[in-house]
């Protein structure tokens, strides 16, 4: 097994990307920590996983709660070994002068902010433990823009940014920090990264940019999230992966 006996916290895993990233994670024998704001969704997936997993409600763009989500990781299995900052959120794809305040705030803090909270309160218990990996779900948004979800695509840059400053400060303390660029998936936010109806025709029009000709699949990112997080990647830090079927070339 891959992960045995490591610990993971995965934000967001109570669907999509996140949710088989846990999966994934607990097959390969790590203990999981399901963080998503959606309790019972969480509940669920930790439920289905078993002993290996616990829930938390947690809103990560609050320090509180992001505290509370490491502090139950030492609680229930001793400390954290892997921190995967999954949890997402977009506006719909619109003129970027229609997109309002509050919408801007929030996915500045659940996609940028959410990584300076999750680093202020697991960098030190990674440390303790003698290093760790944290991956950010960043987006081939940050790479190659498109129009329309441009202060999303703002966010997934500083996502990408950020994770390569963190993997050059945190290599001395033996914490290697990563990201993955999905390119748009089969997720629950698919009609707003399109901004029209899911019908095959609009379908066609995105996947036409896609080399590989298909969208991402959650099992896709959490095949790359476990290569990522597992000793076969230990020279591997700084880096943004695309799991993009070419999308970026």
């Amino acid at each position: 097994m891959k992960l045995k006996d490591k610990v993971a916290i995965v934000t967001g895993g109570a669907s999509g990307f996140g949710k088989a990233i846990c999966e994934l994670y607990a097959s390969e024998g790590a203990k999981i920590v399901v963080a998503d704001i959606n309790g019972q969704g969480a509940r669920e997936i930790a439920r289905g996983i078993g002993a290996a997993a616990v829930h938390v409600a947690a809103d990560v763009s609050k320090r509180k709660d992001v505290e509370g989500m490491v502090a139950e990781a030492v609680k229930a299995f001793g400390g954290v070994d892997i921190m995967v900052n999954n949890a997402g959120y977009t506006h719909k794809n619109q003129p970027m002068l229609d997109v309002s305040e509050d919408e801007f705030d929030r996915i500045f803090a659940v996609n940028v902010k959410a990584i300076y909270l999750a680093a202020l309160a697991c960098v030190p218990v990674m440390e303790k433990r003698g290093g760790g990996v944290i991956i950010n779900t960043a987006s081939t948004a940050g790479v190659r823009p498109r129009p329309g979800l441009t202060w999303y695509n703002g966010s997934k840059g500083a996502a990408i940014t950020l994770t390569k400053s963190m993997a050059a400060e945190l290599a001395p303390k033996n914490i290697r920090v990563c990201a993955i660029n999905p390119v748009i998936g089969e997720t629950g936010m698919l009609e707003q990264f399109m901004g029209m109806p899911d019908t095959p025709a609009n379908r066609a029009k995105f996947l036409a940019t896609i080399p590989l000709g298909r969208f991402s699949k959650p099992a896709d990112i959490a095949n790359a999230a476990l290569f990522l997080a597992s000793p076969e990647s230990s020279m591997i830090t700084g880096v943004a992966l695309e799991v993009d079927g070419g999308r970026c070339v």
